[in-house]
């Protein structure tokens, strides 16, 4: 990495707090977010259980001040939301210079599928105003005009690696002389077709999933946003700002074994956390913990922990999955993990892996299913898998 680029802000709404205070109360408390479906109106209710966001739609939009715009979705909402925090937190005001990637894989389908349950009923009915909004780069675009970024704006939509994508491409921009400054992450929102569609592929846990658990069931889904802000370390410090994080490394990498399902071997995902370490300059030892990808499903973990013992052999760092925590927020995980992570720096604390009770029977490793506190933690990486085989790696550090 020719510059260093670090992270000065960070942002989040999901289902264990509307902010990141709230978000670290519930880390610290083991408190999950997981429970019984309140918003989402699905023929599944009472059959899985969800990570919802605990706000209405109509909540959300009251929260952002907006309440004329009657066609915002529940995406844009989620990530108008973070990203306002994260440029807070920050501390500055976005010039054209200000960059925004935003990562999403519903898009608007919150609403476009309200539309098309009244159509196929009746081609007479439906409102029309729900469905221009369905496109991905729609919450792009709301995002930007909210928070007032003017300058390059794009999305990115790579599966459940998305979010994680979108800060590696912000950090590029960044080196590239193209922004002085990036919001990056991502946003998704539970819908129907999302909840039917995991499904179908029967990878969804009746009961709260179990990541790393030699019982685990299936992933349980949620929804949020998550949002980072990148800088130059240079320009950071000769203003005299705060700097939360280092980005150290990142890689990314496609095994393209299978249109859902990762390789046994974990090739993709060895590959990205090789890449991530070699762009950091460091040895695999040096890693303090690992959040893993973790969904909880029979194929992703072990393919996980394949690629864990390739790249760290015996002595795997400690690891767990948040996503006991927040569910499965799709192309919203990998920034949401990242918030995570930096928490965990900046709070010298390895978090849980909730529901954990039964070693893996093909692995020699295990997650940690107790809250370690006072953890010296130097470097931490960040894993997003996504379907098609799309890996992606991040690795944050202390600021020294």
């Amino acid at each position: 990495m020719s510059k260093k680029v670090v992270i000065t802000g960070l942002g989040i709404i999901s289902a264990i707090g509307n902010n990141v205070p709230e978000a670290l109360d519930s880390l610290l408390s083991e408190r999950s977010g997981i429970g019984e479906i309140t918003h989402l109106d699905t023929l599944l209710k009472g059959k899985f259980p969800l990570a919802e966001v605990k706000k209405t739609t109509e909540e959300l939009l009251a929260i952002t001040g907006h309440p004329g715009e009657k066609n915002l979705t529940r995406t844009a909402l989620l990530g108008m939301i973070a990203a306002k925090e994260a440029i807070s937190s920050a501390g500055f005001t976005p010039t054209g210079r200000t960059a925004l990637i935003s990562a999403t894989t519903v898009g608007g389908m919150d609403r476009s599928e309200n539309f098309f349950k009244e159509f196929l009923g009746d081609n007479s009915k439906g409102r029309l105003i729900d469905i221009v909004n369905h496109d991905c780069g729609d919450s792009t675009d709301r995002i930007a005009e909210f928070t007032g970024i003017s300058g390059f704006r794009t999305t990115i939509s790579t599966a459940c690696s998305s979010a994680a994508n979108a800060i590696m491409f912000g950090a590029a921009l960044i080196n590239a002389g193209i922004a002085d400054r990036v919001v990056a992450g991502g946003t998704d929102s539970v819908t129907r077709f999302t909840l039917n569609g995991f499904n179908t592929l029967m990878i969804l846990d009746k009961n709260k999933c179990r990541p790393f658990d030699d019982t685990r069931a299936g992933l349980t889904l949620g929804e949020g946003a998550a949002f980072v802000v990148l800088e130059a370390e240079e320009a950071v410090l000769s203003e005299g700002r705060n700097i939360l994080a280092v980005l150290s490394g990142y890689g990314n990498a496609n095994d393209a074994y299978h249109q859902t399902a990762s390789s046994p071997e974990g090739t993709g995902a060895t590959l990205a956390m090789q890449a991530a370490l070699s762009l950091a300059g460091i040895t695999p030892g040096e890693i303090s913990y690992i959040n893993v990808h973790g969904t909880g499903t029979q194929n992703n973990d072990l393919s996980e922990g394949v690629a864990i013992e390739k790249v760290f052999g015996t002595a795997a760092p400690p690891f767990s999955s948040t996503k006991a925590f927040t569910g499965h927020t799709l192309g919203a995980a990998g920034s949401v993990e990242a918030v995570i992570s930096i928490l965990a720096i900046r709070n010298n604390v390895i978090f849980p892996n909730l529901h954990f009770t039964e070693k893996m029977k093909e692995l020699n490793i295990t997650p940690e299913t107790k809250m370690t506190r006072n953890a010296d933690l130097k470097y931490v990486l960040s894993n997003s898998f996504g379907f098609g085989g799309n890996n992606a790696t991040l690795i944050f550090s202390r600021h020294e």
